[in-house]
């Protein structure tokens, strides 16, 4: 039996009855982690020691949720004392001194935290390009991108070196490489999963979700890291559905919109085709599919880079080199140590954002580009509104095209940022939404179907997707890693 190729509610069963223990687990995603990562590059802090340790120190008490269950962490989710860094050089080192409230749910629930994930610079980017430890590679073809900014930790749930893992969704980093993956990725509503301790890329738009190798994984991990959070002014305090459950209902009679926008000219005929199989499979299975419109998506994107860089900018000028993180040498002033800093510890698609960010807010272009997108906002936002009047859910690819080549669009910022375009509505909006395997190119590469929910209905998503994973075998198939 190769554990680390179970699901975690199959290996939950067998720890249940006695048969294996938390330490065989680990052991095995050791053993995975040794053998793959070197040609992957998804795992970038590991210490083979500490979920060791972890798995001896737990006891016999099974009564936790993930109890002896490993997982990754996505590497701008703080850990206490462990390396924490952004993959950005200027955290260098950097080991917080507190807990992220989703990983203290983890701990409770008898988790075992393996180590943290390859992700791009502080979450910017959509190929795990641009991190300062180096490219993350496809389990599916080691020669292309695996999605981003949550690359790493689909790329290691892909090739079976975890159980599945915790990303950060801000404009679709954990559907898109979910999607170009072949493997399960959920963004909840905003304000479901507390973001204190998710280092801030941007805050009205972050959100910390599972990725998983099928749906009731994702289900599991949710209902644990989901709920009020105190230590966060914008978790909503609303009660936790028992998600595992409640996907296992029937689909029969709900209403489904596909909207026209999310069909372009120039989405690879292959994604087109797979999903369009995927809703007349869905629709075969009882649910009632209709077209209909979502007539302010076509500005999704320009307001997605006007608000997101924005808030990165003000986000990431707390990193000036005094309290944490990296600082240079030979300076000649603090004004000096600040640019220093900042020229030596950020890449150039931080140093863009940034750059962007700042001159939307400034004086003069405040009003013209800011405020302006934030009322586009609104409108997206009212878009979903009057569409989940009449329906319960809304079915779309999750990306344009198969994941494309290493380099391919890295000298090419504007192609790079349409690889979201189906993705960042959602986050504008603040619903949930969740990608799942729904075929494969000619290629052998994965295609993703993205289903979207009402604000709070994490379970119409998650049933939906359940109910479509159980009719087919997409999300069994596993790169030949």
């Amino acid at each position: 039996m190769e554990l680390n190729k179970l699901t975690a509610h199959e290996l939950i069963g067998i720890l249940n009855k006695g048969d294996i223990l938390p330490i065989d687990i680990c052991n095995t995603l050791i053993g995975a982690v040794r053998k793959k990562d070197q040609g992957i590059n998804a795992v970038v802090h590991f210490d083979d020691k500490k979920p060791v340790e972890r798995c001896k120190a737990l006891g016999n008490d099974k009564s936790g949720a993930l109890w002896g269950i490993p997982i990754f962490i996505k590497d701008n989710i703080c850990v206490k004392d462990e390396l924490t860094t952004c993959s950005s050089n200027i955290l260098e080192g950097f080991r917080p001194p507190y807990n992220a409230t989703v990983i203290d749910k983890l701990l409770c629930s008898g988790a075992v935290l393996m180590g943290k994930t390859n992700m791009d610079e502080f979450a910017f980017g959509s190929s795990t390009e641009t991190s300062c430890y180096g490219a993350t590679r496809n389990p599916w073809d080691p020669e292309r991108i695996p999605g981003g900014s949550s690359g790493g930790s689909a790329a290691c749930v892909a090739a079976d070196e975890a159980i599945f893992a915790l990303g950060s969704d801000t404009g679709g980093s954990i559907r898109q490489p979910a999607s170009l993956c072949g493997v399960v990725g959920l963004k909840p509503t905003y304000g479901r999963v507390s973001r204190y301790g998710l280092i801030a890329f941007a805050s009205s738009l972050d959100q910390i979700g599972p990725i998983a190798k099928d749906v009731e994984d994702a289900a599991l991990l949710l209902k644990v890291i989901a709920g009020h959070d105190d230590m966060d002014s914008t978790s909503v305090d609303m009660p936790v559905p028992d998600y595992p459950a409640l996907i296992k209902q029937d689909i029969k009679g709900l209403k489904i919109g596909v909207p026209k926008e999310y069909f372009i000219k120039g989405i690879d005929p292959e994604v087109k085709q797979a999903v369009r199989s995927a809703i007349d499979k869905i629709e075969k299975m009882g649910a009632v599919c209709e077209d209909m419109s979502l007539p302010h998506t076509e500005y999704a994107v320009a307001v997605y880079y006007l608000v997101a860089t924005a808030e990165a900018s003000s986000n990431l000028a707390r990193f000036d080199g005094v309290q944490y993180g990296m600082r240079p040498g030979q300076v000649t002033s603090v004004i000096d140590m600040h640019k220093k800093t900042r020229q030596q510890g950020f890449g150039s698609e931080a140093k863009r954002r940034i750059i962007l960010g700042t001159f939307a807010l400034s004086s003069g272009y405040y009003d013209a580009y800011y405020s302006r997108a934030l009322k586009v906002r609104t409108l997206i936002k009212r878009d979903f509104d009057e569409a989940f009047k009449k329906y319960d859910a809304i079915l779309t690819p999750t990306s344009p095209t198969p994941a494309f080549k290493i380099g391919e669009k890295v000298e090419d910022p504007l192609t790079m940022y349409l690889s979201d375009i189906f993705t960042i509505s959602a986050n504008l909006a603040g619903i949930p939404c969740v990608s799942i395997p729904c075929g494969f190119t000619k290629a052998g590469l994965p295609v993703g179907l993205q289903i979207l929910g009402k604000a709070f209905d994490e379970e119409t998503v998650l049933k939906i997707a359940h109910h479509y994973e159980q009719a087919t075998d997409w999300h069994k198939r596993r790169p030949l890693t």
